[in-house]
């Protein structure tokens, strides 16, 4: 990684008062929606989104190259859109609740997610990321070394195909925003199935109709390659900020909140032009330390507190190679390849 992590001086720090959430009252004034801030974010992302959307169209008239060529910043704005969807899905991005829920239900559209659904489901995320004893909700699956090694050969082979980069960033797309947010749990609550059906009829409708404007052919040509290329960096920012060899990880016990956002939600310090499509998200460690600051403040929130002075910070390089990161080690306290895991068993046998 691009900065040693001293994680006995983070988790010292992250337990330092009475309570362990001394951050609350520090991190306060950087949780305060400004509504023109807000606007400017909505008018540097949805309406460029939208602009490019419709140029990609007829550009389809010119040449289907040049349509491809602009589905690249648009994939970029609608990476940009999801963070202010999930910004709202924190009560973060507006000064009221009422609006949070309506703006996120609208840009839940876009984004083919149902909000009430995937607030419910991230907000388990953050209550247990880092959390041995409790992996499984809305994180990426996760097994130990010993618990790899337990699988049978079947078990193993579904959870390297699952993992590997082509399948997850390749098809992992179409899964997490196509195919599972149209799926109803059976154990679901009754509010989060209505989110659900909810979203699924007005997307109905709303993809019936351009279908019905521009033809089906015309709308897949436009929204498929844009989709997929905002999925996938959409599933590898998620990945990254969580799936680093120096991760948090422990058991029920054992587990701080704090510790968790502070060494297990790693700093993605991206170039600017990137920090500003991905809507600042790569301050993760800021982000779950306190979700309730927009991301147009997380970077001042950082930049201000010295607790945030001494967390894991990635690359764009240090992210790309963290993909061959597979299985937690539990003896070494770390993240591992496949391959180290193998020389784990050798060892272990001999």
């Amino acid at each position: 990684m691009s900065q040693a992590v001293p994680a006995r001086s983070v988790a010292i720090a992250a337990k330092s008062r009475p309570g362990g959430a001394f951050w609350r009252e520090a991190l306060a004034p950087y949780a305060q929606p400004n509504l023109g801030r807000s606007l400017l974010d909505i008018a540097t992302s949805v309406v460029p989104y939208l602009a490019l959307s419709v140029l990609m169209y007829l550009a389809l008239g010119v040449s289907y190259l040049i349509a491809l060529a602009i589905a690249i910043p648009a994939a970029g704005f609608l990476v940009r859109t999801f963070i202010l969807f999930h910004d709202c899905s924190h009560g973060s991005f507006m000064p009221s609740k009422r609006a949070n829920t309506w703006l996120g239900t609208v840009l839940g559209l876009l984004v083919y997610s149902p909000f009430l659904r995937w607030r419910h489901d991230h907000a388990i995320h953050h209550a247990t990321s880092g959390d041995l004893g409790r992996r499984g909700s809305g994180d990426v699956r996760t097994l130990t070394v010993h618990e790899y090694l337990e699988l049978a050969p079947r078990g193993r082979l579904g959870y390297r195909l699952f993992r590997n980069p082509l399948v997850m960033f390749g098809i992992g797309p179409v899964i997490a925003l196509v195919v599972g947010p149209r799926l109803v749990p059976r154990s679901a609550r009754p509010r989060m199935r209505r989110s659900v059906m909810g979203t699924n009829i007005a997307l109905a409708v709303l993809v019936g109709a351009l279908c019905w404007l521009i033809g089906w052919r015309d709308y897949l040509l436009v929204q498929v390659p844009t989709l997929l290329l905002a999925g996938s960096a959409g599933i590898w920012l998620f990945y990254v900020q969580h799936q680093f060899e120096d991760a948090y990880w422990e058991s029920d016990e054992g587990w701080s909140y704090a510790d968790a956002a502070l060494r297990g939600s790693s700093y993605l310090k991206l170039p600017k032009v990137l920090q500003f499509f991905s809507g600042n998200i790569g301050l993760h460690h800021v982000h779950h330390l306190s979700a309730r600051i927009p991301n147009y403040n997380l970077q001042r929130a950082h930049d201000e507190n010295a607790i945030f002075h001494q967390v894991p910070i990635l690359s764009l390089r240090d992210g790309m190679r963290a993909v061959r990161f597979k299985l937690w080690d539990e003896d070494s306290g770390r993240l591992v390849s496949f391959a180290e895991a193998r020389r784990t068993q050798r060892t272990s046998a001999s």
